[in-house]
């Protein structure tokens, strides 16, 4: 995922090593589990979004519940559109204030983006990240803590790019259910910390596993998440309005694939395993006056 130094472009590679090799399941996987390692790619490819089964896209994009392939539906009601902007250029949620040693999160008037931090923070790192990425994965594991560190500190504020593209390339709509998960979290509270448990706990990138029975569990390592407003929301697809405007703001970012950074709008041309290093990825932060 993203950075022009290294391809990031799996669908060509993939599609090469399919042609060759046929020594068995196990070889395929393994060369598989090794290509994602190297980056998700996200340019390129097919960025239009496949609905969930069991959900369509409503008016203006929210989620609705409509039939299963088996004929049942859920009982949940539509979400109710987004709130307005709120004075600072952000959307006002209904959560209530962040507690004490918490970081505050909102969605961004863009629609797209999801705030961590103080809004007024000097710096501002952008991270560009799909949940079935798994190089995402190792980046917010080495990182994510000295980030929330610093965000905590008032020193940045970290906006997130959810993009759901592997689920075109792969096949499945883990992505798309684990960001719809995610921005149901900024309503009670719970983004940082379901975030970084969410990330900590990636299913196979080629298996599809973010169900809803998997995010739901996740959610009940997170103090207070785990509410019938926040269920409800998991499994009625209740965001998936906000699901196609981060993928849609993902494509014409024009960023080639994921993790990707970009600090105080640059975006950083390292290679893969520099952002994966987390001293090197701190002399990246020192280099932009973040310490």
């Amino acid at each position: 995922m993203g950075l022009p130094k290294r391809e990031r472009k799996r669908e060509p590679k993939r599609g090469r090593t399919r042609g060759r090799i046929r020594a068995g399941a196990a070889a395929v996987t393994l060369l598989a589990t090794l290509t994602t390692l190297a980056a998700c790619g996200g340019s390129g490819g097919d960025h239009k979004s496949k609905a969930i089964p069991g959900f369509e896209l409503g008016p203006g994009g929210s989620g609705t519940a409509t039939p299963s392939a088996s004929g049942s539906a859920t009982d949940t009601p539509p979400s109710p559109p987004p709130p307005p902007p709120d004075s600072s250029g952000g959307t006002t949620t209904t959560a209530p204030p962040a507690a004490k040693g918490q970081l505050p999160a909102r969605v961004e008037a863009d629609g797209a983006t999801i705030t961590v931090g103080n809004p007024s923070a000097k710096h501002t790192v952008l991270l560009y990240e799909d949940p079935r990425c798994e190089p995402c994965g190792v980046f917010e594991k080495v990182n994510g803590a000295r980030l929330n560190a610093l965000a905590q500190a008032g020193k940045l504020r970290i906006q997130y790019a959810l993009a759901s593209f592997v689920d075109n390339n792969d096949d499945g709509n883990g992505s798309k259910r684990a960001v719809n998960a995610l921005r149901a979290a900024v309503e009670q509270n719970g983004f940082p910390a379901y975030h970084a448990v969410v990330f900590a706990h990636q299913p196979i990138e080629s298996s599809d596993g973010f169900t809803d029975d998997r995010l739901l569990s996740l959610a009940a390592q997170v103090k207070g998440l785990d509410t019938p407003a926040f269920q409800a929301a998991v499994k009625s697809g209740g965001y998936l309005d906000f699901v196609t405007r981060a993928e849609t703001a993902f494509t014409a970012s024009k960023v080639a694939g994921t993790p990707a950074v970009r600090i105080d709008g640059e975006l950083a041309r390292n290679k893969v395993e520099d952002l994966e290093d987390p001293d090197l990825f701190n002399t990246l932060l020192k280099q932009h006056g973040i310490s």
